[in-house]
């Protein structure tokens, strides 16, 4: 009876009506109370003739057998287990199959298969079975085994693959081979290698059978296809044994308009996960051509009749309508990205080339889009390989497009424009002249309506604008002008947000000259910042992160009357506005205050810190999926397990703990906020040391737990923040030295530095690892000897840096199943993060010392003359030649030993046909001269000789530069060993310098010294001084220790003779007079 009830309580909670569920969820919360409740439940869910009660029985079951199996005794957990495999191998329902299989699944989870042998049993008769549904239902049970617990059956693993191969052969039977290949996907990361072999002589099979799945439903293909996903993340070396295939089979689904979308983006991330992995192993398999080929057919291809691609509506709104659609469109100029990315542009660019230019003349707008989506996405990868070969013709392909009669090809173009800008500095904004005009002029054609054209506009101005520097003077009155009048006229919101976007990346290039139209800037964002009105929300979110600009490039004296107004402002948008975009921009504003406010920041930290601290330690925006495994039922109509209304509060002490983590949905808002949090508390650490002393510990050990984050951003900026807090540490250290201080520096060196080293060994991806390498060279050069006071310290940086040269760090594909003929090709990608580790080597020199680091030069010297040999690059040479050259500085005198070694290499090396090449080796050559002694004494009548030649002929004006400050180096270093009195005259007709201006420290350091040694030398050439200072120092950009030498010179050649240093000043023009007569005066 008690039975009949319980199951009448349930049908109850499966009624349409809220009444009887409610009275039901109270029925049977007291009736799970009774003693007897499993026993009438397993009754339930055994013997009702209506699927879903069993069903949801079964659902119940399981949710109490989480917390509570051990509670059972011995013989009802015996019981139980054989109730459960023969209600499941008699039932006909595949809803109730599957929470039966789950059911097992966490009763396993519990006990072990000794202890259970009759589930390995089952599953062992249904995989050798015949008949198709013993089969389903035994890999249906193993596949919920397995995705609760993938350990249990590691010994079984061997037996296990043996029946997936024999499953697989037969593609007749579709379930089998969803719930077989679901299976694998769990088992991939703990297999040995005995059974990765097996695994991966079952390859052809796996791909056959998703081949089947897409053919009956494409939702359970995609899903089966997650077994490429682990073992791309696990073992890609099976994959690499048939790339070929697999590179096939995923090019086929993308390029398939019959398929659904979601599959075909599916195809496509496994070939761009490959692109990153196994760069290398796609150019030895010759599957780049197949595989740009197909791409070039996606990215090409027209939206249906009546439809636009979602980035070419006319509004955004239309854009957001269709913004959650996976275009495969969209991810084939992605994956293109990742090829550039992470394949030699050498290699690319000959595959890529045939079909780009018939793209771009084609009569069809949509392959003209596909051209120009190409050209944007090639710009980050490939920068330095189009800067020096492509970029007039691409550009001007670009800009001819910006006029072309379909707007899907101008918002292309626009696009690839703002790529450009963003990725080819310096050298496009030497085309200002030709691209600010068309920009402007393309401006005064959109209509505000159309919101995604402006917005695409605006997008290409703000990122060839912020670069511009003094380039920018000539456009910035017509830019202020229209940006003001903008804001002033009546206008949406979205026109106004993108206007206060721009005046950001105007003021990023204009810096102090925008004084004039500071206030009225200023006026119209607090106006913003102040708003009420919802709609203006996003343009008061801008309107921070436009001030944080500002305080960040205007005069010191300029922002501080604001600076404290300002912070409070942001203070209290935080408290009215629950944002996390608002909170982001905010952190940035503070950051930026910190450089204003320095120390005065103090009143605000506590507040300041404790929303940092919130949104670091916060969970908002990430929100946890919980299931019980997979719910997918082949060939019923529904896909998930059907919801049982009521059961979310069946009983006080069963909560969603009883369900599995399956994953997380994540708003990348909230993300950008810890990652903006992250950097802020750093820079502000940084700006404002002393005062923010006491939030370090607190603050550093949060950002200390963000290097486990799964999202790169974070981690990356965690590692930035962390090097950040030792260099203020550092600086407090210096202005208050005591052992408090300095022990607490130790402190965190002790946790940074190891955090640092497996950092670089370990993270996957480049951007952490080369932003680690970056902010260590900044911690090095601010921190010195202090780093290094923990014994063995040195080596351990050493041997890592040493590492990510030979490519053998988690993060590089180091091609080691590859053939070695294409080892001199490497993505530029892969190039960036071995300078960025080269870089590291110099500033070791100069941290430690020349004495202590001359044996760990000595390790690394032969990798650097690795890529000085004539086959290498010209990015690689001047890479190698440059950290050898600073180095050497860094080493000082102990870089005697290594004279006769480098010093011919850096003699060829200034021959080269590459300009950077021969800049960096005249360079290595002063410094060599200059700290290598005696030595070198030896070579300087051949050294003399070759930068004569060079001054003469070498037609690089930074090269040039380069000669005279070696010249004055040698002088220094061995004045003897050179005729001072015909060196000092030509080098004086070498002013000004062109490029280095770095250099005119070194020459008048020269000045100064021959002054102080041999003052006739000088006084006897007082008229060629006088004349080139009067070129000099109407520069602004002088290098201020070398306008101080300078003008000390001056002043001491005035009062040795005045008479002629008076006759001198009156040949110069009135202007150069002038700036003399300034600088002599100044204090």
């Amino acid at each position: 009876m008690a039975t009949q009830e319980l199951e009448r309580i349930l049908s109850d909670l499966l009624q349409p009506d809220n009444a009887i569920i409610q009275q039901a969820t109270i029925q049977l919360k007291e009736t799970l109370r009774q003693p007897t409740a499993l026993s009438h439940l397993c009754q339930v869910m055994s013997d009702s003739q209506s699927p879903q009660i069993r069903q949801f029985a079964a659902v119940l079951v399981r949710r109490r057998m989480t917390k509570h199996w051990r509670k059972l005794p011995p013989p009802e957990q015996d019981t139980l287990k054989n109730l459960v495999l023969s209600t499941l191998q008699r039932e006909t329902d595949h809803k109730v199959c599957l929470g039966l299989a789950q059911l097992a699944a966490v009763i396993l989870k519990h006990e072990t298969l000794e202890r259970w042998p009759q589930l390995l049993g089952l599953i062992q008769q249904g995989a050798r079975s015949q008949d198709p549904t013993q089969c389903e239902v035994g890999m249906l049970l193993l596949c919920c085994a397995l995705e609760l617990d993938p350990e249990v059956f590691t010994p079984h693993y061997m037996e296990l693959l043996h029946f997936f191969n024999q499953i697989l052969s037969n593609l007749s039977h579709p379930a089998p081979l969803y719930y077989s290949l679901r299976s694998l996907s769990t088992m991939v990361a703990g297999l040995g290698s005995d059974e990765m072999n097996l695994m991966s002589s079952m390859m052809p099979k796996i791909i056959s059978a998703i081949r089947e799945l897409i053919r009956v439903d494409e939702a359970y293909a995609s899903d089966a296809m997650e077994v490429f996903d682990e073992l791309l993340d696990t073992e890609v070396a099976i994959i690499v044994q048939h790339l070929s295939e697999v590179v096939g089979f995923c090019l086929e689904v993308a390029s398939n308009p019959a398929l659904g979308d979601n599959l075909r983006v599916r195809a496509l991330t496994c070939i761009s996960f490959l692109a990153k992995l196994k760069s290398k192993a796609i150019l030895k398999h010759r599957l780049l051509s197949t595989t740009l080929c197909t791409l070039f057919a996606i990215m090409s291809a027209e939206p249906p009749p009546g439809q636009m691609d979602a980035e070419d509506e006319l509004t955004e709104e239309d854009i957001e309508d269709q913004a959650e659609v996976h275009s495969p469109k969209h991810f084939a100029a992605q994956v293109v990205d990742v090829l550039a990315l992470h394949l030699p542009p050498e290699k690319l660019f000959p595959h890529l080339t045939p079909l780009l230019e018939p793209a771009l003349l084609n009569s069809n707008p949509y392959h003209r889009k596909a051209g120009l989506m190409c050209l944007a996405v090639l710009a980050e990868g490939c920068g330095d390989h189009i800067r020096k070969k492509h970029l007039q013709p691409m550009l001007q392909v670009v800009c001819q497009a910006l006029s072309d009669n379909s707007q899907v090809v101008r918002n292309a173009a626009l696009f690839a424009l703002g790529q450009f800008s963003e990725n080819l500095q310096p050298d496009i904004a030497r085309h200002a002249d030709d691209i600010m005009p068309l920009l402007l002029r393309y401006l005064d054609g959109v209509e505000l309506a159309h919101t995604s054209h402006l917005a695409k506009a605006y997008y290409a101005l703000e990122n060839f604008v912020e670069n511009l520097e003094d380039k920018i003077s000539p456009y910035l009155p017509a830019l202020m002008e229209r940006m003001l009048s903008t804001l002033s006229s009546p206008s949406s919101p979205r026109t106004k947000e993108l206007v206060v976007s721009a005046l950001g990346a105007i003021a990023r290039a204009a810096q102090g000259t925008l004084l004039p139209y500071f206030q009225t800037i200023v006026d119209h964002l607090t106006g913003y910042l102040l708003t009420k009105r919802e709609d203006l929300r996003p343009v008061q979110i801008q309107s921070v992160e436009t001030l944080a600009i500002l305080a960040s490039v205007m005069d010191k004296d300029v922002f501080l009357p604001l600076a404290e107004r300002c912070c409070q402002l942001g203070l209290d948008l935080c408290d009215q506005v629950d944002d996390p975009d608002l909170r982001r921009c905010t952190y940035s504003l503070f950051s930026s205050l910190s450089i204003v406010l320095e120390d005065a920041l103090a009143p605000y930290l506590p507040r300041i810190t404790t929303m940092m601290l919130y949104s670091l330690k916060s969970t908002e925006g990430i929100e946890p999926h919980y299931g019980a495994g997979s719910s997918f039922l082949l060939f019923d109509d529904e896909d998930e397990e059907a919801e049982v209304e009521g059961d979310e509060n069946l009983s006080d002490d069963e909560d969603d703990d009883d369900f599995e983590f399956t994953g997380v949905s994540v708003r990348n808002n909230f993300i950008d906020e810890k990652e903006d949090a992250c950097l802020s508390l750093g820079e502000i650490a940084l700006h404002s040391s002393m005062a923010f002393l006491p939030f370090m510990d607190t603050c550093f050990q949060e950002v200390f737990k963000m290097l486990e984050c799964f999202f790169v951003g974070v981690r990356k900026t965690a590692f930035a923040s962390l090097g950040l807090f030792c260099i203020a540490l550092h600086q407090v250290c210096e202005r208050d030295p005591s052992e408090p201080n300095s022990a607490a520096l130790q402190k965190m060196l002790s946790a940074v530095l190891p955090a640092y080293v497996q950092g670089i060994q370990e993270d996957k991806e480049r951007p952490v690892v080369m932003e680690i390498l970056e902010t260590l060279t900044k911690l090095l050069k601010a921190c010195k000897q202090e780093t290094f006071r923990e014994p063995g310290r040195l080596a351990e940086l050493c041997r890592v840096i040493r590492l990510a040269l030979e490519k053998n760090i988690a993060c590089q594909d180091n091609g080691e199943d590859e053939d070695e003929e294409d080892e001199e090709d490497e993505a530029e990608y892969d190039s960036m993060l071995v300078e960025f580790a080269g870089e590291v080597i110099p500033t070791l020199a100069s941290a430690v010392g020349g004495e202590t680091f001359a044996p760990y030069f000595a390790g690394f010297l032969p990798l650097l003359l690795n890529k000085m040999r004539p086959i290498c690059t010209a990015a690689e040479k001047s890479f190698a030649v440059g950290i050898i050259a600073e180095s050497i500085q860094g080493l000082g005198r102990a870089s005697s030993p290594f004279v006769a070694r480098l010093l011919p290499l850096l003699v060829k090396a200034t021959r080269d046909k590459d300009m950077e090449v021969r800049s960096n080796a005249i360079f290595g050559l002063g410094v060599l001269a200059e700290h290598g002694g005696e030595v070198t004494h030896e070579y300087y009548p051949r050294l003399l000789g070759l930068l004569s030649s060079l001054l003469s002929q070498e037609p690089s004006c930074r090269a040039a530069d380069n000669v005279c400050g070696a010249v004055a180096r040698m002088v220094m270093a061995n004045p003897a060993g050179v005729p001072v009195g015909q060196v000092l005259p030509v080098l004086l007709r070498s002013l000004p310098l062109k490029e280095d201006l770095e250099e005119y420290k070194t020459v008048f350091r020269c000045l100064s010294f021959t002054y102080e040694h041999d003052p006739q030398q000088v006084l006897q050439l007082m008229g060629d001084i006088v004349q080139a200072s009067g070129t000099v120092l109407g520069n602004n950009d002088l290098p201020a220790a070398a306008r101080k030498t300078l003008v000390t010179l001056l002043r001491n050649l005035s009062s040795h003779r005045p008479d002629a240093f008076q006759s001198a000043k009156l040949s110069l023009p009135p202007e150069a007079q002038a700036q003399l007569e300034a600088a002599l005066s100044s204090s």
